[in-house]
């Protein structure tokens, strides 16, 4: 979603992409960055109720940052939209 760009509208259109992308309930695959070293790893692992499969962290090259891919079964795109807006919630997360 770009900045200029109206939330509900962006939401609307992903929720459309999700229908029309995938059958539900589905596998769907997360990815955030984070600064290494920071709680948001662990507040957005609170999003997803701290699962232990399906989770993958890695540093980058110069160990500033960290990326957090979660594949979870997620029974609607509406499902997916929720995790989205709260991971939008957390300071310096960066959504891909």
């Amino acid at each position: 979603m770009n900045s200029k760009e109206n939330p509900d509208v962006f939401y609307e259109r992903f929720q459309k992409q999700l229908e029309e992308s995938q059958n539900w309930p589905g596998l769907y695959m997360f990815k955030f960055i984070v600064k290494s070293n920071s709680e948001q790893i662990d507040k957005l692992k609170e999003l997803f109720k701290n699962p232990s499969e399906g989770v993958s962290l890695v540093n980058s090259s110069k160990n500033k940052f960290q990326s957090l891919t979660v594949t979870l079964e997620m029974k609607s795109p509406m499902d997916v939209i929720e995790i989205y807006k709260n991971a939008s919630a957390i300071e310096g997360v960066i959504i891909l």
